[in-house]
Parts: C-alpha cells; structure tokens; sequence
C-alpha cells in the first residue's frame, strides 16, 4: 500500500499493531525471537541493544535474560535522558519511568561500541527507514555514534510501504524482522 505521509502510514500501522496484539501474540513473539537469536549467531554479535519492550511491541524479555546468562554477550538497553537515551548494561531491577517504559537503573560505566541493535518499529518505508512513534529518540542516539551498527528492526506484524515517507534523518535498518518475513534491505 502506498502512502503520501509518514503521518498517515504511522497510523494505519498502529491500527495493524492493536489488531495483532489481540491475536496470537505469544507465538508471534517466539517467531521473532528465534529469528533475533538468529541473526545474533549470524553476525556473531557480542555487544547488543536491545529495547524493553512496550505491550505492543515484541516481548524480549526471555530472550534478554536467556542472554544476560551466557558471558559472551554484553546486553545493553536504553535509558532515557532528554529527548533521547543512553546505553546502560541490562540488569535487575527495573523500574517503570517516561512512557511507562521499564528501565534499569541510571550507569555511568562505559559501554563501548554495540555489534547489533535490535530496534522496535511501528512501520518501515521504501528506504528501510523506521517509522516510530514520532519522538525521535532512537534517530538522535544513532546520529551521536561514531559509526553504524548493523540495525534490525522488529515489529509484531509486518507494516511495510514501498513509498519513500521517512525523511532524511530517521534511522534505516539492515533488516528487517517480523514473524512470518524477513526482509534483508536491498533484497526486495
């Protein structure tokens, strides 16, 4: 389906979103996080951010601590500050702060450079560019990295438009995730 606006796509994809939530939820979140966990062996990812998840967005939550287990990898999540986050180590307890999303408390350790970012979305356009939510968080944490990650978007449905409604700034993945595709950007 095309669209003339990142406005009107963003709110047809919630609308797909809130309908998915309601169906099959649990086995659309297993399918995505086999292929996470996929993709983590794949590209032998050793530094990862990951999200905490909201209630319609893929819960990672086993997945997290399945992975905050093994000593290979290093999990980081985000932790909001101003209009945008910073990366802090994934650990117990967590809290629910802005936008009743849960986070782990404030850290100042250095985090390094993260291998792979796997980023929640509402929706991708015809660039593999992410449409979200609209504050603009996870484009200013990327635009303050000295270098690119490799970037999968996940989404609990596919939402996806060939039209270019993104703008030059938003942040573009190198795949794409959903339970029943995957998409590789420049394979479609």
């Amino acid at each position: 389906m095309k669209f003339k606006n990142k406005d009107t796509f963003r709110k047809i994809c919630k609308q797909k979103i809130k309908k998915a939530t309601r169906q099959n939820k649990i086995k659309r979140d297993i399918l995505v996080c086999k292929k996470i966990e996929k993709l983590i062996e794949k590209t032998k990812a050793k530094n990862i951010l990951f999200y905490l998840p909201m209630q319609q967005e893929i819960d990672v939550y086993k997945l997290l601590k399945k992975l905050r287990s093994n000593s290979n990898y290093n999990i980081f999540v985000p932790f909001m500050e101003g209009v945008s986050f910073k990366m802090v180590k994934f650990r117990l307890p967590l809290s629910r702060r802005r936008f009743g999303i849960f986070e782990p408390k404030n850290s100042f350790a250095k985090t390094g450079r993260i291998d792979l970012a796997i980023v929640p979305v509402l929706g991708v356009d015809g660039a593999f560019r992410r449409i979200g939510f609209g504050k603009g968080m996870y484009d200013r944490f990327f635009e303050s990295l000295s270098y690119k990650p490799n970037i999968a978007f996940v989404e609990l449905i596919e939402c996806f438009t060939p039209s270019l409604v993104g703008v030059a700034h938003d942040i573009q993945a190198d795949i794409y995730i959903t339970p029943y595709i995957t998409i590789k950007r420049g394979k479609r």
